[in-house]
């Protein structure tokens, strides 16, 4: 009997959508994939005063897990301490979609929504783990080519864990949607693709103008 882990995530209340469900999925490829196309996630959760938040942070994957930044002088990554109930999205646009009527106008994207209860890292090893990872994921390999994070540094940076088990994936592809009596109106439709570049590097003015540009930003750049 095989004790590998499932392929998908169970569907559960809060991650099956009321409307268009046939665009959720919940197989770990989708999910992961969309995961590892970003840095930022809106981080919601209620706070201790019971108004709502949602901040943007960096964030990783790392397996089944989440690691979002943050700073120890934040008070929600204070109570994080014992357990945060959050719920973490991360939405890339690929499209947009101009229908022949301003009802039928969307847009293509990918977005992935996963609710749990997140942790504040208190393991050193860790918490330094964690952060060359977000690092890397903005730029890979960057967190070998900087000074590593003082010990100062590391008591006023936060990592929350949250693991990935309550998670869905959404997704809109293709054209546009018209009724079929609106396809003869004088109206330009269809999808402008919505695409991201990186542009060429502009170095800090303190750089030594001899020192070249690192192999992984080359590596990156071509990509």
């Amino acid at each position: 009997m095989s004790n590998a882990a499932p392929a998908s995530y169970p569907a559960t209340p809060r991650t099956t959508p009321t409307r268009a469900r046939e665009r959720a999925r919940y197989d770990h490829e989708t999910v992961h994939t969309i995961l590892d196309t970003d840095y930022i996630c809106h981080l919601g959760f209620v706070s201790a005063d019971g108004a709502p938040v949602v901040l943007p942070t960096l964030y990783t994957r790392v397996g089944e897990t989440l690691y979002m930044h943050g700073s120890t002088g934040s008070r929600p990554l204070r109570d994080a301490a014992e357990g945060l109930r959050v719920c973490a999205t991360v939405t890339r646009t690929d499209g947009l979609v101009l229908a022949r009527s301003g009802f039928h106008h969307s847009i293509n994207y990918r977005s992935v929504v996963a609710h749990g209860t997140a942790h504040r890292v208190t393991d050193p090893e860790e918490h330094r783990t964690a952060l060359d990872a977000i690092i890397d994921r903005i730029v890979p390999g960057r967190s070998a080519d900087c000074r590593p994070a003082t010990a100062k540094e590391l008591a006023q940076t936060a990592v929350l864990r949250l693991g990935l088990e309550e998670v869905s994936a959404k997704t809109r592809t293709g054209g546009v949607n018209d009724d079929a009596e609106d396809l003869d109106l004088p109206h330009w439709a269809g999808v402008i693709p919505v695409t991201r570049t990186l542009g060429t590097p502009i170095p800090d003015p303190d750089t030594p103008e001899d020192l070249p540009l690192p192999t992984y930003l080359r590596h990156l750049l071509r990509s």
